[in-house]
């Protein structure tokens, strides 16, 4: 069984995600390849697409051509029109063979929908977000439900206008998607029933298989020793966040996160790492650590076990890696129950699922204010939640399982 990973990149939270989906079917011994436009890793059988110069060029042009069609709309988050036809993706495709074709993130000038149909090979696509099922956006707009019937007027392009850029992208898919051999896996539970809710989508089988992690690599180590790395203090309560601009995108919670550390006491015992900036001022009367971008498997992990809490103040989540990582690592995850953060973190059993931002403070203080022995039965409980339902290695068993349902279907 020959397994074809179709992915943008290797690296941000999907392409991680992806590449962790791989690495534990090649520890199975089932053939699996990763194909990608942009690749950052060494690691094995992750394949560039461009190999000539001329497809080098090609490949830094293609992100900016389904950006042209966003020139007439103002917009403050990521949108995916529909890209280019891709032949020299489809002739790779061919080469290789693949008995399936395991789609995730194939936005940025990738792939195009069309050129699904052209291929006659059963697919499994992995939801990272909700594009898929929209006429463009991945992280859809507040109270906006136009994905149950058909994108038009689209909010997230402050369009006023009926037959806009989402609604020729969403009928381009209505088109292409019956003619495909294609199983949805939605990665969390929230997902699951958005897709089954959406328009595209629901009429296709539908399955809930996770994301996963290797909890051999992600695993606790010693507050002492993560902090003498870090050069942290140990009289401090640490508290930590991360994420990619997370200071330029509403969606990602900084806003909520400055106010909830605003109604935090004793402050003075308190210290804040963030990762994901290189540097800042300290917030709210907090001493503040800034890390920077933090791309390797061993700082993330050095970095979660120096912590006493982290933070995921995210408005909009999935299946977020950053909170299946601290969790692996024996670190309680605060959070806002929204999307996928539910299927990990289980309130007050191993983090907090906060309501607004208020509720956000009082569950970072729950924790830090814990006794001795109720904390370390959190982070505990934090370790065996990801062990049980995350591991790589029984996650793979459960995708190959998948493939070859699909396969024998």
């Amino acid at each position: 069984m020959k397994i074809l990973h179709l992915v943008s990149q290797d690296s941000g939270g999907a392409g991680r995600a992806a590449l962790r989906v791989h690495q534990a079917l090649l520890d199975k011994n089932i053939e699996s390849i990763m194909l990608v436009q942009q690749k950052t890793t060494d690691k094995p059988k992750v394949t560039r697409l461009a190999k000539t110069n001329f497809q080098k060029i090609i490949e830094k042009i293609r992100p900016l051509l389904p950006s042209l069609f966003l020139l007439p709309y103002t917009h403050n988050d990521i949108f995916s029109p529909n890209a280019p036809s891709n032949r020299h993706l489809l002739k790779t495709i061919a080469s290789l063979r693949p008995d399936l074709i395991h789609l995730h993130w194939i936005n940025n000038g990738f792939l195009n929908i069309a050129d699904l149909a052209k291929l006659n090979i059963p697919m499994l696509w992995s939801l990272h977000d909700a594009n898929p099922y929209t006429g463009g956006c991945h992280v859809i707009p507040n109270h906006c439900e136009k994905f149950k019937t058909h994108c038009q007027k689209c909010p997230l392009l402050h369009s006023n206008f009926t037959y806009d850029l989402s609604y020729f992208t969403f009928n381009k898919k209505a088109k292409i998607y019956p003619k495909l051999n294609i199983t949805i896996n939605a990665l969390s539970k929230w997902i699951t029933s958005c897709a089954k809710e959406s328009m595209l989508l629901k009429d296709k089988s539908i399955i809930n298989l996770p994301n996963c992690i290797d909890t051999k690599l992600y695993q606790p180590i010693k507050k002492i020793l993560a902090r003498e790395l870090l050069n942290i203090e140990l009289s401090k309560k640490i508290i930590a966040f991360g994420a990619i601009n997370p200071m330029s995108i509403q969606r990602k919670g900084y806003h909520e996160l400055k106010k909830a550390l605003k109604l935090l006491k004793n402050k003075e015992n308190i210290k804040l790492i963030i990762f994901g900036s290189a540097q800042g001022e300290d917030i709210e009367g907090i001493q503040t650590l800034y890390l920077g971008h933090l791309n390797d498997d061993i700082s993330l992990k050095i970095l979660y076990s120096a912590c006493d809490v982290f933070i995921t103040p995210s408005l909009a989540e999935n299946l977020s890696n950053v909170i299946m990582e601290s969790l692996a690592c024996g670190t309680p995850v605060v959070g806002f129950d929204i999307g996928g953060n539910s299927d990990m973190i289980e309130h007050k059993t191993n983090g907090y699922l906060a309501k607004d931002y208020e509720d956000l403070a009082s569950g970072i203080e729950w924790i830090l204010n814990l006794e001795k022995n109720n904390y370390e039965i959190l982070c505990e409980n934090a370790r065996k939640k990801v062990c049980s339902e995350f591991d790589s290695d029984k996650v793979s068993l459960r995708y190959i399982k998948a493939y070859e349902k699909i396969l024998n279907a």
